[in-house]
């Protein structure tokens, strides 16, 4: 049996762009006083698969499609980080391209999840 998230190809594309991310920022070598910086990257970025999750495991359609605007928000802010990190030369611009085509079909999927919930 699986959960009722398992189904949905936006979660694993979410899942899969979060190791991405997790694995981009272990490779980065800097000082202990940007740890909070590479932390907050990992964590939002984690944030977009967990809130489609939570959200399909909610009782309503209103409170999947809000948890769905919720993970969109994590997902526009892991890549705002991306973008911090790339243009601090901590990623190359090679790395932030590939994840940034991965973070636009994830929003893409995370759209047309929204307009499907909200036009039933």
């Amino acid at each position: 049996m699986k959960f009722a998230y398992e189904e949905l190809e936006v979660w694993s594309k979410a899942v899969d762009f979060s190791v991405a991310v997790i694995d981009t920022v272990e490779d980065i070598s800097t000082d202990r006083k940007h740890y909070r910086l590479l932390e907050q990257t990992e964590a939002s970025s984690t944030s977009v698969a967990m809130n489609i999750a939570e959200g399909k495991g909610r009782f309503s359609k209103k409170e999947f499609v809000q948890f769905l605007y919720i993970s969109r928000g994590s997902l526009y802010e892991t890549m705002t980080l991306l973008e911090v990190l790339r243009r601090k030369r901590w990623i190359s611009d090679d790395r932030y391209s590939q994840l940034e085509l991965s973070g636009k079909e994830i929003a893409s999927m995370i759209k047309g999840l929204i307009n499907a919930i909200s036009s039933r």
